[in-house]
């Protein structure tokens, strides 16, 4: 715990306590100022001869012009009376108790003033006190500009470069910085200078914390850790402030390295807000940018810094001199694949049908951060099976778990959505089995996951960077083969809400095609965009128009044609192969869940594995209705 972190919680304690011990000594003195008061009743002096005449008075108590007493019912009350000679002779008369007091002498207003403002005085003086003993030099206030950076040594929680896999182009590109900190003088030697600073770029989960931390682990040097939001704060200047005095640590410390995670939440564009170019996040900008380049030098400082929105970083952040290099880390390729699946199985036990290799080809796009997650839920399944080692199976249903959400296995269907639902799937399917070019069809299923109440999965079987135009087409018509299956068999009139994802993504696809990749043959390769915007509020604001209405027109018009010829090409497909459609929908019904193997089995007239394995020969003739006498294409 840092000594900043040592002080804000002394202090707090130390708050408590004094807030804590006002608030019993009041209640306490309420306490006993409620249980000593006896109920008082305030009565006018006429009333008061009366009881006297009566002899209902037992005692009293004179002070000044003051009566207080009580009556011989022991009630006690209280009066005024002015001048009158002939009181104590008549309270003698009925043989009252007289007690006479001196009047209090009056209480002046600096008294009164002094005995409140006293205590609160000496309250803000002890806080002080011990503010001012918080480490950190010079109080709170002082330490509210500290940075808020972890300092991690090299023996703690030391990552090497052997803990990292599946991006061996970027890890080597950062060979070099480890190489420039174990052994400077090589390279100062023929004039070189080691990068300032290093931008690791790349989608979430890709491992950019880790490399950075393995390129300190590999150097042995101190790392310090900060996130771009730490700097940012309500006050004006704590940003810039921060940013000083992280740098001034790290010199003390050179040669070592920071590392900057988030970095767009602070080196975003400037002059993009509405307000102006004063702002604290510009202010704390500035300093990064004057810490990183300028007059003074920060030799054995290097600043790794992760994101995944580069396009909006402050150009003045990317110029040589301060990130002089950009490090792409990509999702792994299935070599990649394979070789995180094998860092973090390192401790889990696997059954003897585990292949990785395997389980890499059937994960593509799958980052870092998926495939730990990959493992680690089939380690859990496993477990909650209370097995001794994890399997292929429970991969196999950890990748459902983390491609379509979690089964919702509670959510009840009526007979007739899920006969709704199967087709609708159905047709999705047999589409992806019959147009020219899609990917393999991996799974089918009619239980709910996550938000879909049915789903397709399909799994390439390469990675993929590009898309043929007749990729883009058959996609288009697997999104349109549920619709197109819901008119085929039920009418217009039944047709679901169930396909609004499909028409929404298949819009999506189809606009991007037209404007961007050039597919339309009425606009040609010209990429069209409706408005320049970007991420900021002050360019958000002022939006610029790009195309005329013209061209807009022509894009909606050229996007309905991808759409209609997607949705007549399901058509003629479903139309063609309505029996497999119809086998594959009460399979199922039946099922529930099938995968590729089993679809494909369905389809050419074999019985489904698991059924094999469970029916006797006598009860196999029941799976009649369930096939079907065409092949598959």
């Amino acid at each position: 715990m840092s000594s900043v972190d040592k002080g804000d919680k002394r202090f707090g304690i130390f708050a408590a306590c004094v807030v804590g011990g006002l608030v019993v000594i009041a209640l306490i003195n309420l306490y006993q100022a409620h249980r000593a008061a006896p109920v008082i009743e305030q009565i006018s002096y006429s009333q008061f001869l009366d009881d006297v005449a009566r002899g209902e008075v037992h005692s009293v108590t004179i002070s000044g012009h003051a009566i207080g007493g009580f009556l011989t019912n022991h009630a006690a009350f209280r009066t005024y009376a002015a001048d009158d000679p002939n009181l104590v002779s008549t309270l003698r008369a009925k043989a009252v108790t007289i007690t006479a007091v001196a009047p209090p002498p009056p209480a002046s207003s600096w008294t009164s003033t002094l005995g409140t403002v006293v205590p609160m005085i000496l309250l803000v003086i002890v806080a002080i006190y011990f503010m001012n003993r918080t480490p950190g030099g010079g109080g709170r206030l002082s330490a509210l500009g500290k940075s808020r950076a972890r300092r991690l040594s090299p023996a703690s929680g030391r990552v090497m470069f052997a803990d990292v896999a599946g991006v061996d182009e970027a890890r080597d590109a950062l060979r070099e910085i480890v190489e420039f900190l174990r052994d400077p003088h090589r390279f100062e030697r023929l004039g070189g200078r080691i990068p300032r600073g290093v931008l690791l770029v790349g989608p979430p989960g890709t491992g950019k914390t880790l490399l950075a931390r393995a390129v300190a682990g590999e150097a042995n040097v101190p790392f310090f850790t900060i996130s771009g939001s730490d700097f940012v704060e309500m006050f004006v200047g704590v940003g810039a402030s921060r940013v000083r005095d992280l740098f001034d640590q790290a010199k003390k410390s050179a040669p070592c390295i920071i590392f900057m995670d988030e970095i767009d939440a602070v080196g975003r564009r400037r002059g993009a807000g509405l307000g102006g170019g004063n702002d604290e996040r510009e202010q704390t900008l500035n300093q990064l940018l004057v810490e990183m380049d300028g007059f003074q030098a920060n030799t054995g400082v290097i600043l790794i810094a992760a994101t995944n929105r580069p396009d909006v970083l402050d150009p003045a952040l990317l110029r040589p001199g301060r990130f002089d290099r950009q490090v792409v880390v990509s999702n792994p390729d299935i070599y990649g694949r394979e070789q995180i699946l094998a860092v973090h199985v390192r401790r889990v036990p696997l059954a003897a049908d585990v292949d990785l290799k395997l389980i890499a080809r059937s994960t593509p796009g799958f980052s870092g951060a998926d495939l730990m997650n990959l493992v680690n839920e089939a380690a859990l399944l496993a477990a909650r099976r209370q097995h001794g080692a994890v399997s292929l199976r429970e991969f196999e249903e950890a990748k459902d778990t983390v491609t379509m959400g979690i089964e919702r296995r509670t959510h009840v269907m009526s007979e007739e959505e899920r006969r709704l639902t199967a087709y609708r799937e159905g047709g999705r399917a047999i589409v992806a089995f019959n147009v020219p070019a899609a990917d393999p069809v991996h799974k089918v299923t009619i239980v709910t996951r996550g938000r879909a109440t049915g789903m397709v999965k399909q799994l390439p079987e390469n990675d993929q960077t590009a898309m043929t135009v007749e990729q883009m087409t058959s996609k288009l018509a697997i999104m349109m083969g549920g619709r197109a299956a819901e008119e085929l068999v039920f009418g217009r009139g039944k047709v679901t809400s169930g396909t609004a994802g499909d028409i929404e993504e298949a819009t999506k696809l189809a606009r991007t095609m037209v404007t961007r990749w050039g597919v339309s043959e009425e606009l040609g390769p010209v990429a069209y965009s409706e408005n320049q915007e970007e991420v900021f509020l002050g360019h958000s604001v002022a939006r610029q128009q790009n195309v005329s209405e013209q061209t807009a027109q022509v894009i909606a018009v050229e996007v309905r044609k991808l759409i209609d010829a997607a949705v007549a090409q399901a058509r003629r497909i479903l139309t063609a192969h309505r029996p497999e459609l119809e086998t594959l929908a009460q399979a199922l019904l039946r099922y529930e869940t099938l995968s590729g193997e089993e679809i494909r089995a369905l389809l050419t007239g074999s019985v489904p594995a698991r059924e094999a394995r469970d029916l006797r020969p006598e009860q196999a003739a029941a799976t009649a209705p369930l096939r079907s006498t065409s092949a598959l294409p």
